[in-house]
């Protein structure tokens, strides 16, 4: 396609010109074979423009996503101590700030098109580097905080990793048409799941649960709900034993007026809260609630939005738990 291909379209800034040009290249030729001069005689500019814009070819593809990633890491530099917070929240929110403003841009197109453009080798190497910058960020965040120095290592790594995983999600679901927000998001949830608590610290929180009805019991909560098994024994008299793995876990105290207000919210009060509860996050409430009634658990109140934009369900599960379903809808 030749420059004068360009009559008629809306005018872009020298920047977006020749990050077009070089995308429209690199499909043409292949990322390798297309040269700064050719990009340049193709969006119609000079080359000491380019070097106003991009220090490389590599940096047409990033350049969007490296100015989000300098914001990351002051933020994450300029909250500092244990009494500054909690780590992970600073983390979630800096990684979910990514998405502030960040249209779909070249690096999107690329990571779709990477094996016709000829970009894959060079999308791995780059983009190990900006998991690495990420993680170590992230990693001197935890270390302020009060983690030990392989946990928050451990954690920098899987945060790096979560948000390049989500850029890559984003780009193939169809950048743009789902808010990249959502992206990053979930796989901050994912990555919190690592532990990074100071030495000394409750580093699992367990729930034991007698079930009678033991069989069903693992099958519904292993097969139907989505618990991984990661640990089974068995003992004398037939004791056995099954350990599923359920993701973060959190313990959530609540005073009795709290508990009658939930119980408002999620069931208008016809269900009222046993004194233990077990709350689990899911992708879609509606869907799993669902899910889970076929499968034999009966449904105390249904799918309903809450006042802080979560969707909840109430339902009762084998071992006579009591199980209520939740979705963060995030910011309107």
């Amino acid at each position: 396609m030749s420059s004068s291909g360009r009559v008629g379209r809306p005018k872009a800034s020298s920047r977006e010109t020749l990050a077009e040009a070089a995308c429209e290249l690199f499909l043409e030729k292949g990322f390798e074979a297309t040269s700064i001069v050719d990009i340049t005689g193709r969006a119609g500019v000079s080359r000491s423009s380019f070097f106003n814009y991009f220090a490389s070819k590599s940096d047409i593809l990033w350049a969007g996503f490296d100015e989000r990633l300098e914001q990351l890491t002051e933020r994450l530099g300029a909250s500092g101590t244990a009494e500054d917070g909690d780590p992970a929240a600073a983390v979630h929110g800096a990684v979910v700030a990514i998405a502030d403003g960040f249209a779909p841009d070249s690096l999107a197109l690329g990571i779709v098109n990477a094996s016709a453009m000829g970009l894959t080798d060079e999308l791995e190497r780059e983009s190990a580097v900006r998991r690495t910058r990420i993680g170590r960020a992230v990693s001197e965040r935890f270390t302020r905080g009060g983690a030990d120095r392989l946990g928050a290592e451990v954690a920098g790594s899987a945060w790096g990793g979560a948000v390049l995983a989500a850029i890559d999600a984003w780009a193939h679901d169809g950048a743009g048409r789902t808010e990249l927000a959502r992206f990053l998001d979930r796989a901050a949830r994912s990555a919190a799941t690592v532990a990074t608590a100071p030495d000394g610290a409750v580093r699992q929180l367990r729930v034991v649960v007698t079930a009678p009805d033991f069989d069903d019991a693992v099958a519904f909560y292993r097969d139907v709900v989505g618990m991984p098994q990661s640990e089974a024994y068995e003992a004398e008299a037939g004791a056995r034993v099954v350990i599923l793995d359920a993701g973060r876990a959190t313990l959530e105290l609540s005073n009795p007026a709290q508990v009658a207000f939930i119980d408002r919210v999620e069931t208008d009060g016809d269900a009222p809260s046993d004194r233990i509860r077990i709350a689990l996050e899911v992708d879609d409430t509606a869907e799993a609630a669902r899910r889970l009634a076929d499968a034999g658990a009966s449904v105390e109140a249904p799918a309903r939005q809450t006042p802080w934009r979560s969707v909840n369900a109430r339902l009762r599960g084998p071992a006579d738990l009591q199980l209520t379903l939740f979705e963060e809808l995030g910011d309107p």
